[in-house]
């Protein structure tokens, strides 16, 4: 039997504009945010996502996002904080991953857009799942996506399935 590799594309939740004068870096989840990052997090519990390892953006808008959404993804997890993904492009996104220990065999990152979607379709295979990511991935939205098991280091264009993509507003 064939092992498989997930990787969680998380986009972080939506922040808030209230206050014009923060940096974009330091913006805050808006109450629709909040409550986005909860449907994610009973949907990760209801559906049993697990990652052995979750790289999170320095973003506090990111950082929020995860702390909702942590206690349904067990506390197995490594979590690693790191500046380099806030406004990472999807080619520094991959370079990342593919830095990944063998023994990792799932991953959730928690980013931003564009990258975030645009990593997603560089590695998804075509399909229906795909067509409608290609159209919107809106804040907090969650793509799955498989892979065979050989090495983080040769994710590449189309190597994955998007088995998954799932967005707040449908959750309830």
């Amino acid at each position: 039997m064939i092992e498989t590799e997930h990787l969680y594309l998380l986009r972080h939740a939506k922040s808030s504009w209230d206050d014009v004068s923060i940096d974009d870096h330091d913006r805050p989840l808006a109450p629709r945010g909040r409550r986005a990052a909860a449907r994610i997090a009973e949907y990760a519990t209801k559906t049993g996502i697990r990652p052995n390892l979750i790289l999170c953006s320095t973003a506090t808008r990111a950082r929020q996002t995860l702390e909702r959404i942590a206690p349904s993804l067990g506390e197995d997890a490594e979590i690693q904080f790191e500046r380099s993904l806030y406004g990472a492009t999807e080619d520094r996104l991959l370079e990342r991953l593919h830095g990944i220990a063998d023994v990792v065999a799932s991953v959730m990152v928690i980013g931003h857009n564009p990258g975030v979607q645009e990593l997603a379709l560089l590695l998804a295979r075509e399909g229906a799942l795909r067509a409608r990511l290609q159209g919107k991935f809106p804040t907090a939205g969650l793509a799955t996506l498989a892979f065979s098991r050989v090495g983080w280091e040769s994710l590449d264009r189309g190597s994955g399935q998007l088995v998954d993509f799932v967005i707040p507003k449908r959750l309830g």
